[in-house]
C-alpha cells in the first residue's frame, strides 16, 4: 500500500491507497470483467445500479469502520470485492435481462452487500473474521428471503459462444494466477477433484434437478458435466473458498479443508431437486467449513511443522510417528481409510434418494388421440432465442413439438370425457395438471363437461424463462385460430357446440423426460 495524508478541517489523516500488487485488486478485476461480459453479452439478470449499490454499501461501511478503529482513511479493497461478489451471485426475482440501468431492488443489493461486510467485523475469532463475507451474506439472503424473492446465479450461463469462452478464459486464467500466487492452488484443486468425484457418484445413482435453463430435468452425466464445469462453480472455488483469512494456514490443512468441503457440499446437494436448493447447498457448505475450520486445524500440522507436507502426513497417518510403519498397523489403517471412503459414498447415495430420477407417467399413451397431420399445421415462427438455445428445435424439431401439443390437448379432452384423471400426468405438469384435475373432478361432480378443440392458424415460438422457484425453462407457443367448445352431458351426449377465435400462449416443457408436457395456457 502507498500511505499518504488527507487534510480534513485542518486535521491530517493517514490515507492508504490501493497498490497494483494487491491480490484483492486482481480478484476484483476478474469479477468486474465477468460483470461486464454479463451485461454486454451473457444476458445476466442484474443491472448496473444493483451492482453499484452492493459495492457502494460495502465500501462506505468499511471506510467508516476502519476510520473509527484507526483514524485512517483506507481504500476499501476487501469491501468492494465483497459487494461485487454479492452482486455476481444474487438475483432478485423480476429483474429483466438486457436492461443495464434498471433501478428496481437496488436497495436489497445494498442491504445484502452491507450486512455481508458487517459479518467481517462482528463475527470474529482470534483477531480475524470467521466467514467469507459475501458467502455468508448470500446464504443468509437465500435462506431468509426464499426462492420467491431471490435466486442464485445459474450454473449454466450460455451456449459455448465467444462471450462464454471469454468468461471461462477470464475466470480460469485469473483464478489460476491468483491462487498460485497466494499458495492456494492446492486447496482449489483438492476441492474440485473431490467435488467431481462426489458428484460423479451422485450422478451414477441417477440424480436429477430442475433448472431455469433446461426444458427437461438435468440428470446423470448431464448433471455432472453441467455442475462440475459450471463457471459459477469455478468462481466459487477460485474466488470464494480461497479467502486466505478463512482457511487453514498449512498445506496439509488446506488440502484437507478442500476435500472435506467437497464432501460436505456433495452431501448437502444430494437431496436437492432444483437448482435453487443445489446452489444454496453449495454455498452453505463453505459456511459450515469456515465454522469448523479451527477444529480441523487441531488435527493437521501447522505451517511451521516439518510434517506439513502431504507425503509425510500420509505416512504418519498410516503408521503413527515412525517413518516406516509396521505392516499390520499400516494394513489396519489403510483398511480403516477404505471403510471410511465406502461409508461416505454410501451416505452420498442415501442422501440423494429424494432426487433419484424423475418418474415418467404411466404408459397411458396407448390411448392414442386422433392422428395429427403435420401438413395441416401453419408455418411456425421461431424467435432467435429458441434456435440459439437449442438448434434441434429448428424446422422439423419445432413442428414435432406442436404436434405433441395438439396430441396433449386431445388427450386432455379424453381425460375429461372419460372422467379419468390418470391420463393427465402423461400430458400435463405443474399448474396445468392441477387445473385439469380440477376440471375432471368438476365433471364427475356435475355430470357436465366442456371440451376444447383448437384449430391453429398461426404459431410463434419463444422461450419462457420463469422467475422465482427454479422449475425449469419452458417453450411458449403463441397461437391464434379458432376454438370449438363442445358441452357433453353425463351420458356422453353432445349438448351444445360453439366456435370463437382464440389467442393464447401454450407453455410446454419436458418436465419429466423426453415428452413435451403442457404446463400452462396463458392469455
Amino acid at each position: 500500500m502507498t500511505a499518504r495524508h488527507l487534510t480534513v478541517r485542518g486535521r491530517r489523516y493517514p490515507l492508504v491507497l490501493p497498490n497494483i500488487r494487491d491480490p484483492r485488486l486482481h480478484v476484483a478485476a476478474v469479477i468486474i470483467s465477468v460483470h461486464v461480459l454479463g451485461q454486454v453479452a451473457l444476458h445476466f439478470h442484474v443491472s448496473v445500479p444493483q451492482i453499484l449499490a452492493a459495492m457502494a454499501a460495502s465500501a462506505v461501511l468499511e471506510v467508516a469502520l476502519t476510520f473509527r478503529q484507526s483514524r485512517t482513511i483506507v481504500w476499501p479493497a476487501s469491501a468492494m470485492l465483497t459487494g461485487s461478489g454479492v452482486a455476481l451471485i444474487l438475483r432478485v426475482v423480476g429483474t429483466p435481462a438486457d436492461q443495464p440501468w434498471f433501478t428496481g431492488s437496488w436497495e436489497l443489493y445494498a442491504v445484502v452487500g452491507g450486512l455481508s461486510l458487517l459479518t467481517k467485523y462482528v463475527i470474529r475469532y482470534r483477531g480475524s473474521h470467521v466467514f467469507n463475507p459475501s458467502n455468508i451474506g448470500l446464504v443468509a439472503a437465500f435462506v431468509l428471503l426464499g426462492s420467491s424473492r431471490v435466486q442464485p446465479l445459474d450454473f449454466w450461463w450460455a451456449p459455448l459462444n465467444p462471450a462464454m469462452i471469454a468468461a471461462y478464459v477470464v475466470i480460469l486464467g485469473g483464478g489460476l494466477l491468483i491462487t498460485r500466487r497466494l499458495h492456494l492452488l492446492e486447496l482449489a484443486g483438492s476441492f474440485w477433484v473431490a467435488f467431481a468425484a462426489g458428484l460423479g457418484l451422485l450422478s451414477i445413482s441417477g440424480h436429477c434437478m430442475t433448472a431455469n435453463w433446461a426444458f427437461a430435468p438435468v440428470c446423470g452425466s448431464d448433471f455432472w458435466r453441467t455442475v462440475v464445469f459450471s463457471p459459477e462453480v469455478m468462481v466459487f472455488l477460485f474466488f470464494m473458498i480461497t479467502d486466505p483469512k478463512t482457511v487453514p494456514t498449512g498445506r496439509v490443512g488446506r488440502i484437507a479443508f478442500g476435500v472435506i468441503l467437497a464432501l460436505v457440499a456433495t452431501l448437502l446437494i444430494a437431496p436437492q431437486t432444483d437448482e435453487f436448493g443445489t446452489k444454496v447447498a453449495l454455498l452453505s457448505s463453505l459456511v459450515i467449513m469456515c465454522a469448523g475450520r479451527y477444529l480441523l486445524e487441531r488435527f493437521v500440522p501447522q505451517t511451521s511443522s516439518t510434517a506439513d507436507t502431504p507425503g509425510r502426513f500420509a505416512r504418519r497417518l498410516l503408521g503413527g510417528p515412525h517413518a516406516t510403519p509396521a505392516r499390520p498397523v499400516a494394513f489396519l489403517r489403510v483398511g480403516s481409510a477404505g471403510a471410511l471412503v465406502l461409508a461416505v459414498g454410501l451416505a452420498i447415495v442415501l442422501a440423494g434418494l429424494p432426487a433419484r430420477g424423475v418418474p415418467i407417467g404411466s404408459n397411458v399413451l396407448a390411448i392414442e388421440p386422433s392422428e395429427i397431420d403435420p401438413s395441416t399445421l401453419p408455418p411456425i415462427a421461431l424467435a432467435p432465442d429458441v434456435t440459439d438455445f437449442d438448434h434441434e428445435l429448428a424446422g422439423a424439431g419445432i413442428q414435432a413439438v406442436v404436434v405433441t401439443l395438439a396430441q396433449n390437448l386431445e388427450l386432455e379432452n379424453q381425460a375429461l370425457l372419460k372422467r379419468d384423471p390418470t391420463i393427465l400426468p402423461t400430458v400435463d405438469h405443474g399448474a396445468r395438471l392441477d387445473e385439469m384435475r380440477s376440471r375432471v373432478a368438476s365433471a364427475v361432480a356435475t355430470g357436465s363437461v366442456v371440451i376444447s378443440h383448437y384449430r391453429f392458424e398461426s404459431i410463434a415460438a419463444a422461450l419462457l424463462v420463469p422467475f422465482g422457484e427454479q422449475t425449469g425453462l419452458s417453450l411458449g407457443l403463441a397461437a391464434q385460430g379458432t376454438l370449438t367448445e363442445e358441452t357433453y352431458d353425463g351420458a356422453g351426449t353432445l349438448v351444445t357446440s360453439s366456435e370463437r377465435p382464440f389467442h393464447a400462449t401454450f407453455a410446454v416443457r419436458r418436465a419429466t423426460g423426453a415428452r413435451w408436457l403442457n404446463v400452462a395456457v396463458l392469455p
